[in-house]
C-alpha cells in the first residue's frame, strides 16, 4: 500500500509531463489529438484507479504468494533471471485476462472504461478501472509459481509492466518497422482501441505482440481503414465513476427483465454485448451503427469550463500527492476518509464537465464533507504540520469552487445553451 503510493508519486509527474508534451506536439503539427476536457476525464479515471489500488480496495481469492508456497517446483532467489521469467509470465497473464475481458459480458464491465475515450492519446492510457474489485485471474500466474519466481519479484514487475503500456497510446507514432514484429506498438494498439468492424477484439497483447499472432487475434492497421475510437455503446459522460458501472447496470437490468430463467443466468457469461432476444427493440440502448457517422460526446464547451476543469484536476492531483506521500502518517482508517473525499471530488468535477445541474449538490456535499473533516480532526490530515495556514487555504479553495460551480450551472450553461439554440435557428 505505502510502497505503491511512493511509486505513484514518481510516476504521476512523469505521465503528466508526457501528456503535456504530446499536447504541445499535436498543436505544433496542427493535429491535436488530445482535447483538454477529454484528457481531464482520463486523468480523473487514473486518479480513481490509483486511489482504489493504494487503499487496497480489492479482493484476491487466490494469492500468488500462496501458490508459490504450495506448488513451486524450484525455489529461485531474486535475480535478473527471476525478473525476466516473471515479466514474460505476467505478459502471458495480461494477454489472456485482457482477451477474456473483451469476450465475456460481465468481465467487460471492468475494462470498458479503458476504451471509453473517443480519442486516442497518452491520457486515455490512464483510463483504468475501479470496477475490478475482484482479482479473478491470479491462476494465470501458475507458470511463474511453478518456476518459483518470488512473490516480491511479481509485486515489483506488475506495476512496471502496467507503466510500460503507457507510451503506445498515441496517434503521433506511425508503424515502426521491425519492432512491429516483436513489441506492441502504437499502430497495433490503435487497432485494439478501434470500433471499426475490421478491428474489433483484436491485438490484446500488452508488451509482446507475438501472443496475438500465436493465438489468432492479430490484426494489422490497414492503410485504407482509419481507426475510429471509443465503445460501440458510447458512455456519453465524462464521469469515470459512472462509466465504470454502466455496463454492469445494463446487465442487471436485462437480467431482471429477462423472462427466461436461463437468460437471467447465462447473460453474465455470454459474449460481450449479448442481450436476450428482442431486447434491442423492447429496451433499446444507444449504439453506434456507422463508425464514420456519429457525434462525439461533449465537444461543445465554453473555454471557461475547459480551463476550470483543467485547474480542478491539477488541484486534485495535489490532494492525491499528499495522500500518497503520507499514507503512514494519515493511517487507518483515516486514509479511507481521505480516499472518499477524492472520489467525491472526481464525481463533482465530472458532473460539472457533463453540465449537470446536480453538480451544485455534489460540490456542496464535498464542501460540507471537508468542513466536517477539519472540524473533527482539527486540520487536514496533519497538513498543518507542513504549513499552519492549510485550513484556511483549503476552505477558501472549496468556497471559491462551490461559488464557481453555482455560476456555471446558473449562468454559463444557460447562456451557452441559448446561444446554441439561436445559432441552430439561424
Amino acid at each position: 500500500m505505502e510502497e505503491y503510493g511512493k511509486i505513484l508519486i514518481i510516476a504521476m509527474p512523469v505521465f503528466l509531463v508526457l501528456i503535456v508534451i504530446e499536447k504541445l506536439y499535436g498543436i505544433y503539427k496542427k493535429n491535436d489529438t488530445a482535447p483538454l476536457i477529454d484528457s481531464v476525464s482520463s486523468i480523473s479515471s487514473g486518479i480513481t484507479n490509483s486511489v482504489k489500488d493504494v487503499l487496497g480496495l480489492s479482493i484476491t481469492f487466490l494469492s500468488y504468494e500462496w501458490m508459490v508456497s504450495k506448488i513451486a517446483l524450484f525455489h529461485q532467489e531474486t535475480t535478473i533471471l527471476s525478473y525476466i521469467i516473471g515479466f514474460f509470465v505476467i505478459d502471458f497473464y495480461g494477454y489472456w485476462s485482457h482477451r477474456l475481458a473483451h469476450q465475456i459480458n460481465f468481465l467487460w464491465n471492468k475494462h470498458a472504461i479503458h476504451h471509453s475515450s473517443e480519442e486516442f492519446n497518452l491520457a486515455c492510457a490512464l483510463r483504468q478501472p475501479i470496477a475490478s474489485l475482484l482479482n479473478l485471474f491470479t491462476f494465470l500466474l501458475i507458470p511463474a509459481a511453478l518456476l518459483g519466481v518470488p512473490a516480491s519479484v511479481i509485486a515489483i514487475t506488475l506495476p512496471l509492466h502496467l507503466f510500460l503500456q503507457f507510451w503506445y497510446h498515441t496517434k503521433h507514432i506511425n508503424k515502426m518497422g521491425f519492432v512491429e514484429k516483436i513489441l506492441v506498438t502504437p499502430s497495433h494498439h490503435r487497432v485494439h482501441h478501434a470500433i471499426n468492424p475490421e478491428y474489433l477484439d483484436k491485438n490484446h497483447s500488452q508488451i509482446f505482440i507475438f501472443w496475438d499472432k500465436l493465438f489468432g487475434t492479430f490484426q494489422e492497421e490497414l492503410q485504407d481503414v482509419p481507426p475510429v475510437f471509443g465503445i460501440t455503446r458510447p458512455a456519453n459522460t465524462w464521469n469515470p465513476i459512472k462509466i465504470n458501472f454502466q455496463h454492469l447496470t445494463l446487465l442487471i437490468k436485462d437480467a431482471w427483465r429477462a423472462e427466461n430463467w436461463k437468460d437471467k443466468f447465462t447473460i453474465w457469461f455470454k459474449p460481450t454485448g449479448w442481450r436476450p432476444e428482442n431486447f434491442e427493440e423492447k429496451y433499446p440502448v444507444n449504439k453506434i451503427e456507422n463508425v464514420f457517422n456519429f457525434d462525439k460526446y461533449g465537444t461543445q464547451n465554453s473555454q471557461k469550463l475547459i480551463y476550470w476543469s483543467v485547474t480542478q484536476i491539477l488541484i486534485t492531483l495535489l490532494f492525491v500527492s499528499y495522500l500518497f506521500e503520507n499514507i503512514a502518517k494519515i493511517g487507518l482508517p483515516n486514509i479511507f476518509v481521505y480516499g472518499f473525499f477524492i472520489f467525491i471530488t472526481i464525481y463533482s468535477n465530472s458532473e460539472l464537465m457533463d453540465k449537470s445541474r446536480f453538480a451544485i449538490v455534489w460540490e456542496g456535499f464535498r464542501f460540507s464533507f471537508a468542513i466536517a473533516v477539519i472540524s473533527f480532526y482539527g486540520d487536514w490530515f496533519g497538513l498543518n504540520t507542513v504549513f499552519y495556514l492549510s485550513n484556511y487555504i483549503i476552505l477558501s479553495y472549496l468556497s471559491i469552487s462551490f461559488l464557481i460551480t453555482i455560476y456555471f450551472v446558473t449562468v454559463d450553461f444557460k447562456t451557452n445553451q441559448n446561444q446554441t439554440i439561436n445559432s441552430q435557428t439561424l
